[in-house]
């Protein structure tokens, strides 16, 4: 299975998930749903994420154990401190 990491991609492109919705043209709840992994948005969706976080759409998804990345909040800027495996192996 795979997640999204929407969330992370939020963090390293310093953006908000209402900034995202409105890119998108989706509801902030909406977006914070999709963000927090209540919902799952419709292709189409994940091809305007994609867009609007200036990434390929494959890196959206991160494979099941891959290691996830740590960050601290500085003011209004994330710092990225390390990773974690969340594999249970």
């Amino acid at each position: 299975m795979e997640d999204l990491r929407i969330r992370e991609l939020l963090k390293e492109k310093n953006m908000t998930g209402k900034q995202l919705a409105k890119e998108v043209g989706v509801s902030a709840v909406s977006m914070s749903n999709i963000v927090s992994g209540n919902s799952f948005p419709r292709p189409e969706v994940l091809r305007k994420i994609a867009k609007a976080l200036d990434v390929e759409l494959r890196d959206l998804f991160t494979p099941e154990g891959e290691a996830q990345a740590l960050y601290i909040k500085k003011g209004e800027s994330y710092i990225k401190i390390g990773e974690i495996n969340l594999n249970n192996d």
